[in-house]
């Protein structure tokens, strides 16, 4: 008043609404400035503190400037027209003063802002645009208003004001437009190095709010499928380099806080300190965090509460239309305003929830990328003891499963205080409309809560279970199908997935219940008290709100849980990165006194520090350029020694000192997953001379010939495709190349030929080799190099026991002499025929056997290594190196079997691919396998839920259309009389709702389930029946992963995806539906509307689905290269390639981030446009009802704007949903592919089901039999004929690839015949059923094959025998002792693959099995490698004994166990060479004498 004493009302109730000229002057004016002076302070602050450099002038600027300038004139006109008037002696009310001054002011700030953001590099200001829209805005109304004073007065009164506001106007709107252009990037930004950049840098405030700049990726991924190579590059604040030191600083921090309690202070203080704190506090890694990313994520927070409290803005704005619409003289621009300010408010809510979002998800997402590189960074540094407590896989888990959930819950963690917020005030609005009468209402949703978080937890385990005991059936396969056990173990299986399909079931019934809210709420409102009358006003407002409240309710349990979840991850990383650290300064590097060039001084060295010390006054001197040998027993110390000079282990007392740099090949060698070539070089540049002298002093050069693509094979993880001695050289090469002054070999000679290490001895290791001159560590069991170094150093139990040279140690005769003499002369003499006789065998080593060991790639034939092992040794005692013969083998043997290797390498990889390109499938999913679902759930049942969500929305429709005609009573007053009718009606139409929405959501979890059941169990039994050959070809994981991932997709995913879709697009229709009902002009709107949103939905899910793809193939190389580093750090250490491997694990990191982060900016663009057109769905039925007023009912309209608010997150969620829908459908597409391989014959033939005491005599006969392994290989067994007598024993024997072991695989019909028959007993085996022939033959198999569960599931899984049958089968197999010693006897837990029993009692639990079983044909595959003599002879007597009338065939290895069967076949390339009995055998002289003199049985 005091400051403009005219006020005049003519503002609501007319038709041409003005506001007061004072009102226009203060408050319209001084709005855009306060806003300016508010917001200048912190924006300042941040622009000092982010400098991106400064812009050049550009003409866009200048113009800036100079409408800036003008504008101050503009005002500073007014002020001294009105001094001028004054002078005059007109005075005016002191706002004319007030307001130019303010306003001129402004624009001086504003023209600085200008400047100053070009200097510090913004290209965009969203706080001017903001300044410049608020000014626009309420410059708009004294623009009308003095345009229609000018209509209404003969002359205008105030000539100089007018043109100055016409002036400002025009201005203002300049600025407006200007601003909304952007200023050239500054300069030197590395937007000009960048090949790709991301636009977003670059793009402007409105694009940046909009997410405009997002749309050339979405409209690239549209035309077509995006590769790598589209993607943007990571923003450089997103990326490691910036993310990562940031985090670990605040790391450090905390750490040197923790470590500095209680620091220097007097000993009383520290009594108290010490009394106050029991324990220093751990470093917190949660504060380090919050330190790091915390403001960054407040921002986001901002955003979040402001939109929550526009989120109310609506509802109250819908009520103002209802009232509207009952007030028949209200103007009608009321009616456009509202409809406007719902527009504009929803618009809002809009642009900024999407900015929370982008806020929220770029924070979860350096969160991770920050995890990551900590916990890479200290893998690379914690000692051997703290390895032991986290193994790799833990490590790996760390990084994908704890970082995921730290990613997941950034986004949900604003609602942790937004959801009580929202809920408060939708309960305070509520209160407001409905009275007490919410609490009911309120009261059903906080009851599902707390059941949903219990069913959570109990669902994990079972999928847990299941996935471990199927990982078992997968690797022993086999033996299930000797056993014949597969029924039991799907059984197994079944039972687990039944509760686990229980659990979901339980979930669905929760689901269903949720949905009687809103129901009671108005039931008990009516019913309370006859006066509440429910007018439209109240139930849509109402019903609105109840939407809102229903999200935060269903969002808090999932929060919490996360959050649950996430405190466990914080705890585990947090004790990881608490780990302790190797010390670094623990060796000595730069000790330059001595000429000695490694020197340790009473070393004492241990493990762990709370171990016994596995090294003891360790001395040693090694002269510059000299070759030290190690010796001594196993587990002597040998390596812990060189582990001790790298610093790998605890330096408990004593010395270290090394000169110069450090090379060193482990006696594991590690190899990279990358080629041969950056194998060897491992960070140094190429020199190819210097290349090729490494390869061929390395004898690296055949096998390069070998490789497919030469040195630049790709090698595989842990070096899979190179043999162990392979390996070994390229280790070795590796050092070699790194020319170090100091090398600290471990042993490099035992994986290769003895040959070859003679070659490396003398070309690299040796006093001629190229190491010469170099301070050489050589750990070795090669007794033949040791006359040939300078000194040798003789380890005992942790101590050096001896040092000297080789001369001097023999006189000595300490315990050196004695290692000598342990390889005593006779032995050798003995071994050298013998290694003869041996490499004759090897000559004759057939090419077919290579072709049938489908593993060849892993690992060479176990018998074939057993027997090199052997050879080595003997070759490496006698130095018998000059034999020419056996090199020549040996050469061609190499080159022989690496050819095959390479061969089935060659084809392997392209199977690899072929399957990884199904697997990732492109473009669209086909209309197929969305067919096999439905198939899967039931055509008639799709149908019939397609059906009910039909009805549910109809009814949903009625009865909201009745609660408008019920309002519409209140209007008419005639309430009372039809209340109990009203409610009636309405309770009846809801409570059909209700229970639609119950039994459709049901029905469809139970189709869902049906068809989750289905397809497991479709998958399940095709494994079962899956041929053996089809377990050799393909890696378990896939399999397994169809089991886990895929099923677990089916299970829970796809469910919701489909609820959630059919969910949304009946609401979608009804929407639709209903606005047209009520104001049919609506229809016009719709057809543009629907094509914009299909065009922008089309565009999204093109994208995001191939985003998602790129994301998932990028995101293992991170794990794999994790896993690869941490198994080879003290490598990677030794050649102080820390940094190096640090950088590459980043880019990976970074690489995967850069198809993440297009993913979230895709939800947001996708989300802000369709959010828009919803937006404008309100506008316009709000503007119709407008329109219409006269014709419509408050109630239709009430009805209509209700509905159309609830279209915007339907229309967002049904994008979402498709393009989820799409990914998850794939599932059943993988799922169907493994159901669908080909299957082994049935395992019961009805009608040839032979009689059950069948075999009776045991008589077995093979007529003209072969076989081969796999389609278009070799034949293995040719044509074989012979019949064995019930009773007879019968040994089977050959070289390496004969057929031995296809014989008895044959018998079981693991191979089915490719010619020729099998007869037991008369019946033919090829037409009975496999389980009838399994179950009638007892097998005991080479590896013994245990599964995890009791010892007596182990035995019987059947249930079928007393306990009294297992316990004497338990002790004839010699097993009763120690099972009768274990507490729980018979239900003695065996652990996963049997690993807590020793290797010879899991080959008796697999004699018990057979003493068990008892049939009249006993196969005995004879264990090569780890059982020793002593239980081999156990398990021989037993058979002589228990199986004396029993058909029994053995495959020996040791010749001496079946010397007194019936009859001995020797097999050849597959065909019967001899068979006889033993004695006529040796007298024949043929190759079973040949066999026998070898094992020293026969003269």
């Amino acid at each position: 008043q005091a400051l403009c004493p005219e006020v005049a009302n003519q503002t609501l109730h007319t038709d041409s609404p003005d506001l007061p000229e004072c009102f226009q002057l203060s408050v319209l004016s001084w709005l855009p400035c306060v806003y300016l002076w508010l917001a200048c302070p912190p924006y300042l602050f941040y622009l000092q503190r982010n400098n991106k450099g400064y812009i050049m002038m550009s003409i866009l600027n200048r113009v800036k400037t100079v409408f800036g300038l003008v504008l101050w004139i503009v005002c500073w006109t007014d002020l001294f027209g009105t001094f001028h008037e004054l002078q005059q002696g007109d005075s005016k009310p002191p706002i004319y003063f007030v307001t130019p001054l303010v306003v001129g002011m402004t624009m001086l700030l504003a023209l600085f802002l200008i400047q100053f953001e070009r200097l510090r590099g913004v290209q965009s200001s969203g706080i001017l645009f903001i300044f410049w829209f608020l000014s626009v805005l309420c410059a708009i109304v004294p623009f009308r208003s003095k345009i229609l004073q000018a209509k209404y007065q003969s002359e205008i009164s105030d000539k100089l004001r007018f043109t100055t506001f016409y002036f400002y106007f025009s201005l203002i709107a300049a600025e407006l437009i200007l601003s909304c252009f952007n200023e050239k990037p500054p300069l030197f930004s590395n937007i000009d190095t960048d090949p790709n950049p991301c636009p977003q840098s670059t793009a402007g405030f409105l694009s940046t709010m909009t997410f405009w700049w997002f749309t050339s990726m979405a409209i690239k991924g549209y035309k077509n499928p995006l590769e790598a190579k589209d993607l943007w590059s990571l923003n450089k604040r997103d990326s490691s380099e910036v993310v990562v030191p940031k985090l670990l600083r605040e790391w450090e921090v905390e750490q040197a806080k923790s470590n500095h309690v209680g620091g220097e202070s007097s000993p009383e203080e520290v009594e108290v300190l010490l009394s106050k704190q029991k324990d220093p506090q751990k470093p917190s890694f949660l504060r380090s965090l919050i330190k790091a990313f915390g403001p960054y994520f407040l921002i986001g927070s901002a955003f979040k509460l402001l939109q929550d409290l526009i989120t109310f803005v609506n509802p109250q704005l819908l009520k103002l239309l209802i009232s509207f619409t009952k007030q028949k003289g209200a103007p009608t621009w009321w009616g456009y305003a509202l409809a406007f300010l719902m527009f504009f408010a929803a618009f809002l809510q809009t642009l900024i929830l999407h900015q929370h979002f982008q806020y929220c998800f770029v924070t979860g997402m350096r969160l991770r990328t920050s995890i990551i590189g900590a916990i890479y960074r200290k893998s690379l540094i914690i000692t051997n003891a703290a390895k032991r407590t986290s193994t790799v896989g833990e490590i790996v888990n760390l990084m994908s499963v704890d970082a995921q959930r730290f990613m997941d819950l950034t986004t949900f963690l604003n609602m942790l205080w937004s959801a009580p917020l929202q809920i408060i005030l939708a309960l305070y609005f509520l209160w407001q409309n409905l009275g007490p009468s919410v609490l009911a209402g309120v009261a059903v949703m906080i009851l599902l809560i707390p059941l949903n978080a219990a069913i959570a937890v109990e669902q994990m385990q079972y999928k847990d279970a299941r996935i471990k005991l199927m990982n078992e059936i997968l690797n022993g396969i086999k033996v299930l199908k000797l056993y014949a056990w597969e029924s039991s173990f799907k059984e197994k299986v079944l039972e687990i997935r039944q509760k686990e399909l229980n659990v979901l079931r339980k979930t669905a019934y929760l689901g269903a219940l949720s949905t009687m809210v809103a129901l009671t709420t108005f039931a008990v409102y009516v019913t309370v008290d006859k006066n509440n009358i429910l007018d439209a006003e109240k139930a849509f407002v109402s019903l609105s709100l109840f939407n809102i409240l229903r999200f935060p309710l269903n969002m808090l349990p999932q929060v919490i849980s996360s959050i649950v979840q996430a405190s466990v991850s914080l705890k585990r990383i947090q004790d990881f990165l608490s780990h302790d650290e190797l010390d670094p300064e623990s060796v000595n590097r730069t000790n330059t006194a001595t000429d000695s060039s490694v020197t340790v001084v009473n070393g004492k060295f241990t493990w762990a520090k709370r171990d016994p010390p596995a090294l003891h006054n360790i001395n040693l001197m090694v002269p510059q350029g000299s070759l030290l040998a190690v010796v001594g027993h196993v587990g002597c110390g040998k390596s812990s020694l060189v582990s001790a000079l790298l610093g790998e282990m605890e330096k408990m007392e004593g010395d270290i000192s090394i000169q110069g740099s450090v090379a060193y090949v482990p006696q594991q060698a590690w190899i990279q997953n990358a080629t041969l070539r950056d194998n060897i070089l491992f960070g140094k540049a190429y020199n190819e001379h210097k290349y090729h002298c490494c390869l061929d002093a390395c004898a690296l050069t055949q096998d390069l010939e070998v490789l497919p693509g030469g040195d630049l094979t790709e090698i595989g993880e842990k070096g899979i495709n190179l043999s162990g001695g392979q390996r070994q050289r390229v280790s070795l090469a590796r050092a070699l190349y790194n020319e170090a002054d100091v090398y600290l070999l471990d042993d490099p000679l035992s994986a290769v030929d003895a040959h070859v290490a003679k070659h490396i001895f003398d070309q690299v290791i040796g006093p001629e080799g190229a190491l010469q001159g170099k301070t050489r560590i050589l750990v070795t069991h090669g007794i033949s190099f040791l006359p040939q170094v300078d000194n040798i150093v003789v380890m005992v139990e942790g101590r050096v026991s001896e040092m000297g040279s080789y001369q001097e140690l023999l006189k000595q005769n300490g315990a050196f002499a004695e290692f000598l003499r342990n390889y005593s002369l006779e032995d050798i003499i003995e071994e050298d025929e013998a290694t003869e006789a041996l490499i004759d065998e090897e000559e004759n080593f057939p090419d077919d056997a290579l072709s049938n060991h489908t593993d060849m790639v892993d690992n060479e034939p176990v018998v074939n290594e057993a027997k090199r092992q052997f050879i080595r040794q003997i070759s490496i005692i006698s130095g018998d190196l000059e034999n020419p013969k056996s090199r020549s083998v040996r050469k061609r043997l190499c080159s022989e079997r690496k050819h095959a290797e390479s061969d089935s390498e060659k084809k392997l990889p392209k199977v690899e691919k072929l399957i990884q390109a199904e697997t990732a499938e492109t473009g669209r999913v086909k209309s197929k396998v969305f067919w096999e679902y439905a198939k899967a759930v039931g055509p008639l049942l799709s149908l019939f839920i397609c059906f009910l969500y039909g009805c549910q929305s109809a009814a949903s429709i009625g009865a909201n259309v009745w609660l408008s005609q019920w309002t519409n009573d209140a209007a008419q007053n005639v309430t009372q009389e039809n209340v109990s009718m009203r409610v009636g009606v309405y309770a009846a139409l809801g409570m059909a709702q209700g229970l639609l929405v119950m039994v459709s959501s049901f029905t469809l979890a139970m189709g869902n389930i049906g068809a989750a059941r289905k397809l497991h169990y479709a998958l399940l039994d095709n494994k079962f029946h899956t041929p053996q050959s089809f377990f050799d070809t393909t890696p378990i994981g896939r399999v397994i992963n169809r089991f886990s991932k895929d099923i677990y997709v089916i299970d829970e995913a796809l469910p919701s995806t489909v609820l959630m879709f059919l969910g949304t697009f009946f609401s979608s229709l009804s929407t639709m539906i209903v606005i047209v009902a009520s104001t049919p002009i609506f229809a016009v709107v719709i057809a543009p509307l629907a094509f914009i949103y299909i065009f922008v939905q089309r565009f999204y899910v093109a994208t995001s689905r191939q985003l998602k793809r790129l994301e998932s193939v990028s995101r293992s190389p991170i794990y794999s290269h994790f896993s690869e580093t941490v198994t080879g750090s003290s490598v990677i250490r030794a050649y102080c390639r820390h940094d190096a491997f640090v950088l590459m694990s980043d880019m990976k990191v970074d690489d995967n981030q850069k198809s993440y982060y297009p993913g979230i900016v895709s939800n947001r663009w996708l989300g802000v446009r369709i959010e828009f057109i919803g937006n404008c769905i309100v506008l316009f039925a709000a503007l119709f009802a407008v329109i219409g007023k006269d014709k419509l009912n408050p109630g239709l309209v009430g009805l209509s704007v209700s509905y159309a608010l609830l279209v915007t997150m339907s229309l967002n969620w049904m994008v979402r949903m498709t393009s989820d829908l799409e990914s998850n459908i794939v599932a059943v597409e993988r799922v169907r592919e493994y159901s669908e391989t080909k299957t082994e014959a049935p395992w019961e033939v009805e009608d040839k089901k032979p009689s059950p005491d069948w075999p009776s005599q045991g008589n077995v006969e093979f007529s003209d039999y072969s076989v081969r392994y796999r389609e278009g290989l070799e034949l293995v067994l040719k044509n074989l004929t012979l019949s064995v007598k019930g009773g007879e024993k019968i040994g089977i024997v050959g070289r390496t690839g004969a057929g031995k072991s296809s014989m008895t695989l044959c018998l079981f019909r693991l191979l089915e015949a490719a010619g020729g028959e099998i007869t037991i007993d008369g019946v033919k085996i090829s037409e009975i059923g496999l389980h009838d022939l399994r179950s009638k033959l007892t097998i005991i198999p080479q590896e013994p094959v245990l599964f995890s569960g009791s010892l007596r599931m182990n035995l019987d899984p059947f249930e079928r025998y007393s306990d009294g049958e297992i316990w004497k089968a338990l002790e004839l197999s010699h097993l009763n002792k120690f099972v009768s010693n274990q507490p729980a006897k018979l239900e003695l837990e065996c652990s996963e693959g049997g690993e807590n029993l020793s290797v010879g009692q899991r080959q008796l639990v697999c004699l018990a099995r057979a003493l068990l079983r008892k049939t009249r044909i006993l196969i005995l595959d004879e264990a090569t490698a780890a059982i020793d003599l002593e239980t081999d002879d156990l398990i021989q007597s037993t058979i002589r004994t228990q199986f004396e009338d029993c058909t029994v065939f053995t495959i020996a290895h040791r010749l001496n166990t079946i010397m007194d069967y019936t009859r001995v076949l020797v097999l050849d390339k597959g065909q019967i060479a001899e068979f006889d009995t033993p004695t006529n055998l040796l007298f024949r002289r043929g190759i079973f004498y040949g066999m026998a003199k070898d094992a020293g049985l026969a003269q």
